[in-house]
């Protein structure tokens, strides 16, 4: 579903993204998981067609994102962190905006759209303005937005930001049935405990290299820690030896 090679992205003499390799199955939910500054949201941007990359190539279901970028964003489902929402929109008018542009089929629209809205508690609010929306809802529409397509991928970035309960819920299930459909997700979070839960594979990224790809269990062999959870793994892979001093500091009052 995504061929990744020698992926990179420069700032200056800054390497956010270092030549990077991934590859993602169809049915797979993929896990991107890294510090903050680590390349997770210049990685995705270029998932996306959002960032030209300097170096390297993308590959979506064999679709050259360089040569083909219309083909790759029309069969990509993308859910970013921040939600860019035209606000004088209503939630149904931008669910139609999104359709068209993908050139969804009507009555699938109508059937989609209907199903996900009641889903997600949103169809008493789809008449009414985005500006009028809280977060949570916000959030709401751009998944529901990126489901009613029914695309073989999905490229989400922190998509549990700003939900209740009940909506995380719903996604994680909404997750699961897209990979058992065959179709693949691409899932970047700060959540270790989504990304054990979800993920078949995990990526950690740290300082824009890969440091490690795998099951949970591979992932465990490699840094020799065989009954740990992936906080610890995640902490081995991204050097972050200095955290025991530092909360040592802080449970004897000196920070």
């Amino acid at each position: 579903m995504i061929l990744v090679r020698n992926l990179t992205k420069q700032y200056g003499d800054h390497a956010a993204v270092d030549a990077i390799d991934l590859d993602v199955g169809p049915g797979e939910i993929f896990g991107f998981l890294g510090p903050n500054g680590a390349g997770k949201t210049t990685t995705i941007k270029m998932l996306a067609g959002q960032l030209q990359p300097d170096r390297g190539t993308i590959r979506i279901q064999g679709h050259d994102m360089t040569a083909e970028p219309l083909v790759c964003k029309k069969i990509t489902g993308y859910i970013p962190d921040r939600p860019f929402l035209y606000e004088k929109l209503t939630g149904l008018e931008f669910l139609q905006f999104v359709a068209s542009l993908y050139e969804l089929d009507g009555e699938m629209f109508r059937r989609n759209s209907g199903y996900f809205l009641k889903l997600f508690d949103l169809s008493a609010g789809q008449h009414h303005l985005i500006e009028s929306y809280s977060h949570g809802m916000r959030q709401k529409l751009m998944i529901i937005a990126a489901f009613m397509l029914e695309p073989p991928l999905i490229v989400v970035d922190e998509p549990m930001v700003g939900l209740d309960p009940k909506s995380a819920k719903i996604v994680k299930e909404l997750f699961r049935n897209h990979s058992r459909k065959g179709r693949s997700i691409f899932l970047s979070t700060h959540s270790l405990e989504i990304a054990e839960e979800l993920c078949d594979r995990i990526a950690i990224i740290d300082k824009g290299r890969i440091r490690a790809v795998g099951t949970l269990a591979a992932l465990r062999r490699e840094v020799e820690l065989t009954d740990s959870g992936l906080e610890d793994i995640f902490l081995e892979l991204t050097n972050a030896a200095e955290l025991g001093i530092i909360i040592n500091a802080l449970r004897k009052g000196k920070g």
